[in-house]
């Protein structure tokens, strides 16, 4: 078997000028959460979560300014921004649709649904359309088993889903 490999040691990375974690991001971070955490390390996951809700990703530059700000190297905070699904790393549409995928979904119809949405949004599973509104993402469960099949649009939880509902709610998000 070959190894596939990228040449990310040769990558060029796109910066702008204002830092994406801001004097007024680290401000706050320092005041209400780096003390709350044992070692600046352990305080990776809600530095990431505080740039991904600022700027619905987090951009390879912000990865480099949370590793000099938490004093890692941009290695590590990577390692840890790629094993999450909860963490993009490449921009996301504005409305993120994750459908559960669990058993209880799986019997209860999540497939009819998961290929509407694909047909509807002409994107697969971990896709943006070329619009930028949506992200389509297969999630493996979202603990409303006894509602199944459910999804979350944006944050909120729809359950019991059917065609007719899933077109309702899309079409409440254009």
């Amino acid at each position: 078997m070959a190894w596939i490999v990228k040449n990310s040691a040769g990558a060029t990375i796109d910066r702008r000028e204002e830092a994406y974690l801001n004097e007024a991001m680290k401000k706050r971070l320092e005041k209400e959460v780096l003390w709350r955490y044992p070692t600046r390390q352990a305080a990776t996951l809600p530095v990431l979560h505080e740039i991904q809700h600022e700027y619905n990703w987090i951009p390879p530059q912000a990865i480099e300014e949370t590793a000099a700000f938490l004093g890692l190297s941009p290695a590590q905070v990577m390692d840890t921004a790629s094993f999450y699904d909860d963490f993009f790393l490449q921009p996301k549409g504005r409305h993120l649709i994750m459908v559960c995928q669990s058993l209880s979904c799986e019997i209860m119809g999540h497939g009819r649904l998961l290929d509407a949405l694909r047909e509807k949004l002409d994107i697969e599973p971990g896709d943006t359309t070329r619009d930028g509104k949506f992200t389509l993402r297969v999630a493996e469960c979202l603990g409303s088993c006894g509602t199944a099949p459910c999804a979350l649009f944006n944050e909120t939880l729809h359950e019991n889903l059917t065609l007719d509902n899933l077109d309702e709610i899309l079409n409440s998000l254009e």
